[in-house]
């Protein structure tokens, strides 16, 4: 054992060394393009679009590259993101890997603007954002960070509660590198990424390229996912102070569904159980799955006008194609546009069938933009327009009884263009003293041309928002106090617009403010946060039917979120310490609204007034964070141990009761739960060579617990019958996993 560990690590060293001596000189017609230790010295300058955060209007909290890289275990972002305050993650699949998704502060994505590069990433008709659809992204993230309230307007559109900024552009090395990771663990879940950068060649040009690929069974049943990558950077520089970005990302994925959850019934008996896909024989189909792909194209222009202008370009394309097949049993031929299928002397009005729910969509647009930098105000202008077409069709591929195969019974389209102009000032009018503000204006013009379900129904909307942002500081010494107010505007999606002709929602309106306190040591940093977030006009869902039949989000007139977040980052490196903790409480009510439940006995609906309830999906008490210990620092050993690399990450997460709907009933909720994920890892250097094998143990205690659910009544035979759905997350589990770096 002991000569093979010594073979082992001959052959790593000898390795490390030829990959080592093979990058630091590339020729190309046995001319030297590049030397790894001119490179050394060598510092790009960021671009601006992205570093630059002119009057940030509250502190984010970021997750930087090295933490990104330690906790990504083929989980997506989301689940990273959990160890951050107010932040409640949830994955379908039960093990964070395929379709993911997260609440901050009880908001959900279709309100939280994620942008990548600064560039807009949710679907302009959904508002939704499918980070399933950029698998392993974290292997490209340079930084992810998280706005609370109503943010800034640099994206575009407003916040509705929060907004998660992506930084991707990895382009910044210096140095000529190479990095493979690999991942291996419960339910067969198995992941690899290979990156690899040039360095600077020639002073002007850098490039970086990832691929990578992840697949897993998942917990829940045929909730497989086959997802792969690619991203490729490129940064050009045309002299100091002039420089061209491109990025460009590739997204595959091909996931089970997973999406109806677990009946509570259900789950005392098998909560893996999966219900989509069913045959009438009681089999299931095989490729009950969703298949989607997305492109990013990004280029940025930016260049250095004076000493203290800048002006820049930001140019966008992202495109979109993809569907979910599904089986679906005793569907009716009239559902389908479609006479009933008479069959000798029998009349057949419903048949089994194989059906395909496509999208593809074309997204793109542009920002131009000037600003200014000076040692006592900042400023900038800038203006944003985007356009997205997409056309909405479904197939029917296989139908047991008289359905051609690849019938088309619908196809649709639908037109939304945006433009908007914002500006920015940053006012440092004394000393320790400084006022932002930030104006938006934003107009929206929707055109839907007919729904799947309701294809008569055609609107051309418009809408025009003004949201003004503004915020006091105050710093001296190790403390920075500020205020912030502001509102925000956001127009209905698509399902809320399918209400019919008669019934459109309005807008939702959120008045925000926050006292935010920062105190900042070398060792210590705390956040202390009072938040009052007041909706006019929130959409929730109430169980109405609209007037074509269907179940839509309804405007209340008034709810409110307000709450507490007291967050600490404790940093010891000599002790081999870095802690991240923070506790958040929050009260979410919506003071009247009315609910509906069907009657089936007596037809229509019955209406239930409902008065200071508690808004869904939005717990009391959420606290968590990140401890995370170094052997070398906690036991003093010295360098040269081969365990003084060695470090261990602890993440807890406590999350209070949180309900399924509006209603307040304790019958209707997923209970609080407490889980615990730990992360061991090894660094060991041979030579240039950065050798790190990692393993991690997901919900350490084994607890049985779900993150998400919904639910919906019915009365039938004079009783009233309440339905709940959980989405259950994996027990114990495991994942472990090797990396080289040079």
């Amino acid at each position: 054992m002991k000569k093979t560990r010594q073979f082992l690590g001959m052959l790593l060293a000898t390795t490390c060394t030829l990959l080592n001596t093979q990058a630091q000189t590339i020729k190309v017609d046995d001319k030297p393009i590049f030397r790894r230790d001119t490179l050394r010295q060598i510092n790009l300058p960021d671009i601006i679009t992205i570093s630059r955060r002119i009057g940030d209007i509250e502190p984010t909290r970021t997750i930087d590259k090295k933490t990104l890289l330690r906790l990504n275990q083929a989980q997506d972002l989301p689940m990273m993101l959990n160890t951050l305050s107010s932040v409640v993650a949830n994955s379908d699949a039960g093990t964070g890997t395929g379709y993911t998704a997260l609440r901050i502060r009880g908001t959900d994505l279709t309100r939280i603007q994620v942008t990548m590069n600064g560039i807009p990433v949710n679907d302009p008709e959904s508002h939704y954002t499918f980070f399933v659809n950029t698998p392993d992204l974290v292997s490209s993230a340079q930084s992810v960070s998280i706005t609370k309230g109503v943010g800034t307007s640099k994206s575009g559109s407003g916040n509705l509660g929060a907004g998660i900024a992506i930084n991707t552009l990895d382009v910044n090395d210096t140095n000529a590198g190479f990095r493979y990771q690999t991942d291996f663990g419960s339910f067969n879940t198995f992941r690899n990424s290979i990156r690899a950068t040039t360095g600077l060649i020639n002073q002007r040009f850098t490039a970086t390229v990832r691929a990578s690929s992840i697949i897993s069974d998942g917990y829940i049943q045929r909730s497989g996912a086959n997802l792969n990558s690619v991203q490729i950077t490129t940064k050009y520089l045309f002299k100091p102070k002039t420089q061209l970005v491109f990025n460009y990302m590739r997204g595959r994925e091909k996931t089970g569904q997973a999406w109806n959850g677990v009946a509570e019934n259900q789950l005392a008996i098998d909560r893996r159980y999966n219900e989509l896909g069913m045959k009438a024989d009681g089999t299931f189909y095989n490729n009950q799955t969703d298949n989607y792909g997305q492109d990013y194209y990004q280029a940025f222009f930016a260049h250095q006008l004076h000493e203290r202008f800048h002006t820049g370009v930001d140019l966008f394309y992202t495109r979109g194609k993809g569907y979910y097949e599904e089986y679906k049993t005793e569907q009716a031929y009239s559902s389908y546009g479609l006479p009933n299928f008479i069959q000798g002397g029998d009349t057949l009005t419903q048949t089994d069938l194989i059906r395909q729910l496509w999208l593809s969509n074309h997204f793109y647009g542009g920002r131009v933009y000037l600003t200014y930098q000076g040692p006592k105000l900042d400023a900038g202008i800038y203006l944003n327009a985007n356009q997205y077409d997409a056309k909405h069709f479904g197939d029917i591929i296989w139908a047991q009884n008289n359905i051609p195969n690849q019938y088309r019974w619908y196809d649709l389209t639908a037109f939304k263009n945006e433009g908007n102009v914002y500006g920015m000032v940053d006012w440092r009018f004394k000393p320790g003293w400084s006022w932002f503000s930030d104006w938006q204006i934003r107009t929206i013009q929707y055109q839907l041309n007919g729904f799947r379900n309701n294809p008569l129904i055609q609107h051309n909307l418009n809408w025009t928002f003004f949201n003004p942002k503004t915020k006091i500081s105050y710093e001296k010494g190790p403390n920075q106090f500020s205020w912030v107010a502001g509102i925000v505007s956001k127009e209905p999606n698509r399902n809320d617009v399918e209400a019919g002709l008669d019934q459109l929602p309005r807008p939702e309106r959120l008045y925000n403010t926050e006292f935010n306190h920062v105190y900042e040591t070398k060792r210590v940093r705390y956040f202390s946060t009072a938040f009052l977030m007041y909706y006019k006009d929130q959409l929730i869902l109430t169980g109405q039917i609209n007037d074509v039949g269907a179940y839509t989000r309804t405007n209340v007139p008034v709810s409110y979120r307000y709450g507490i977040e007291e967050e600490v980052q404790i940093r010891w490196p000599e002790r081999g310490i870095d802690a991240a903790l923070n506790v958040a409480w929050s009260q979410n009510k919506i003071p009247r609204f009315t609910e509906y439940i069907d009657n089936y006995d007596a037809g229509g609906q019955v209406a239930i007034e409902h008065k200071n309830t508690h808004i869904a999906f939005s717990p009391t008490w959420v606290v968590g964070g990140r401890i995370s210990v170094n052997a070398g620092g906690v036991m003093r050993l010295p360098k040269s141990s081969a365990w003084h690399r060695a470090g261990l990450d602890v993440l807890p997460k406590y999350v209070s009761r949180q309900y399924l709907d509006n209603t307040q009933n304790p019958n209707r909720a997923i209970a609080g739960f407490f889980n615990t994920d730990v992360l061991a890892h090894w660094q060991q250097n041979v030579g240039t060579c950065k050798l790190q094998f990692r393993l991690g143990i997901y919900n350490v205690f084994n607890a049985l617990y779900a993150n998400n659910g919904y639910t919906f009544s019915y009365i039938y035979n004079q009783e009233t019958t309440t339905a709940n759905y959980f989405y259950p997350q994996a027990r114990r589990r495991w994942m472990t996993g090797v990396s080289l770096q040079f």
